[in-house]
């Protein structure tokens, strides 16, 4: 290609604004109109399977997911999470890590421009005597220099644009990724808070049957010295009130470690919320109705997803930034300023030197390099893109897998508490029964174990729905927008 056709080339495609390399479309997705958890029940499921109990949580597709913490009605959850907003020191990270793209975006979009720059120097020389020149050989003498110095880079081909471009791109996959670190830090202080009052409870439930057992205990003991029990139902007893005592350290150990978790996240000291966390308090509780929208906003709702996309457009434009080294690079250059061997002379206008022109870089071989750089870009552009599309289906599955873990969870809440009712009529009864002798110890043994162990379980299945809820929203990617624009 001659000269004059190059030059022609390069024209056309400077003021047509093309850029060398793919332009980016957005990939097409498949996305369900209902997620399949939601969709009506088959007709051969029975209907006391699917009917909601009094206090059964609905979840339903109207509505948007947003700040879910306040859906629990628990001010102390609200508080805490705002001053993880405000503290959070791995936010902060993410923070800085968007603040450090869009500086990588600004010294992208500085290409775009001509760099200018200046100068200014002493020197002293000494000439040659077996040289040739002007100066007199052999004897120094003095030059002074300063002025300024400019270069352009006309971008014809777009390269530096498709720079720019790419460099766009990864600041908003930071701050997607920076929603991404809130949505999953906001769920790790919503486990970590229903964990801990789920341990409250539990400590409050042991102790409570510790002093039943207890009584039992004395009663047996009085008995057994009024001859009416055996020695064996004394024994038992006490064993009984030594394993649930036993029960209690652990729980602490549990609750403490816990305490200590939500305090960092608040980014403060281990032990800074024990005295506002010191007294019991309840498990969260799900509101009536759980909205989850439409699987048409997930997309827009999952800033994990948002993020694999933005991606997966900078590396897109990546490969119009490797395709630009196939063509010549055009530069624009020019040197001015003041040049004199005497400092009296230094400011006349015979001191005035200056040169400027164009030129032209073009690579002509490099043992395969720039073609093996574009399929590089090429092949990672299609590992992103399959990694997007897997991000898009983890996305469905974590949504179907929360609304069919919180649906179970609440059913299993449900019959725990029927169980509880039962097994509290069972030890009253088995209690008055050997109180009057009409029955064994090992029958009010029995019960009071069975007591026991429905109510722990009870307490941790409705820690489990509560944090089914949390793992719901997070999985909607609900929340960052109201958390990310708290002061």
């Amino acid at each position: 290609m001659s000269a004059r056709a190059l030059a022609a080339a390069a024209t056309t495609f400077a003021f047509a604004g093309c850029a060398v390399g793919p332009d980016y479309v957005k990939p097409t997705v498949e996305i369900p109109a209902t997620y399949g958890e939601l969709a009506p029940p088959d007709a051969n499921t029975p209907a006391s399977a699917t009917a909601n109990a009094p206090a059964r949580s609905e979840a339903v597709a109207e509505g948007t997911p947003a700040a879910w913490w306040i859906s629990f009605g628990d001010p102390e959850l609200s508080s805490i999470v705002s001053r993880t907003v405000a503290s959070n020191l791995t936010l902060a990270q993410a923070e800085a890590r968007v603040l450090e793209a869009r500086s990588s975006e600004r010294i992208s979009a500085a290409d775009l421009y001509p760099m200018i720059g200046s100068s200014a120097s002493f020197t002293r020389a000494r000439a040659s005597r077996n040289g040739a020149g002007v100066l007199e050989q052999g004897h120094w003498y003095d030059l002074y220099f300063a002025g300024f110095d400019a270069n352009w880079e006309l971008d014809f081909f777009g390269g530096n644009r498709r720079a720019v471009e790419s460099a766009d791109a990864s600041v908003e996959a930071s701050e997607h990724d920076r929603d991404a670190v809130l949505v999953s830090l906001l769920g790790e202080v919503g486990l970590e808070y229903v964990t801990y009052r789920s341990l409250q409870q539990r400590v409050m439930l042991t102790e409570q049957n510790l002093d039943a057992q207890q009584k039992t205990l004395d009663l047996t003991q009085r008995l057994f010295a009024a001859g009416l029990a055996p020695e064996l139902d004394v024994q038992r007893a006490a064993a009984q009130v030594a394993t649930t005592a036993a029960a209690i350290p652990a729980l602490r150990e549990q609750q403490a470690q816990t305490l200590h978790a939500l305090s960092v996240l608040v980014g403060e000291l281990p032990m800074t919320l024990a005295p506002e966390l010191a007294a019991t308090g309840p498990i969260p509780t799900p509101p009536a109705q759980v909205a989850v929208g439409l699987p048409s906003d997930l997309l827009l709702r999952r800033p994990d997803v948002a993020r694999a996309e933005r991606q997966l457009a900078s590396q897109t434009a990546q490969i119009g930034v490797a395709t630009r080294d196939l063509f010549p690079r055009f530069f624009l250059s020019g040197v001015g300023g003041l040049a004199s061997v005497k400092s009296k002379d230094f400011f006349e206008w015979d001191s005035l030197a200056a040169s400027f022109g164009p030129s032209v870089t073009w690579p002509i071989f490099q043992g395969g390099r720039i073609k093996a750089n574009i399929a590089f870009q090429d092949e990672a552009q299609q590992e992103l893109l399959a990694a997007y599309r897997q991000a898009v289906l983890q996305a469905f599955q974590d949504v179907e897998d929360a609304l069919v873990a919180f649906a179970e969870q609440q059913a299993a809440r449900d019959r725990l508490t029927d169980a509880v009712k039962a097994n509290q009529r069972a030890t009253e009864l088995a209690r008055n029964l050997y109180a009057q002798g009409l029955t064994d110890f090992l029958t009010v043994l029995v019960a009071e174990e069975n007591l026991f162990t429905s109510q722990d379980s009870l307490a941790q299945t409705q820690r489990d729905v509560a944090l089914q809820l949390i793992a719901l929203y997070k999985a909607l990617g609900g929340g960052w927008e109201v958390a990310s624009a708290t002061p």
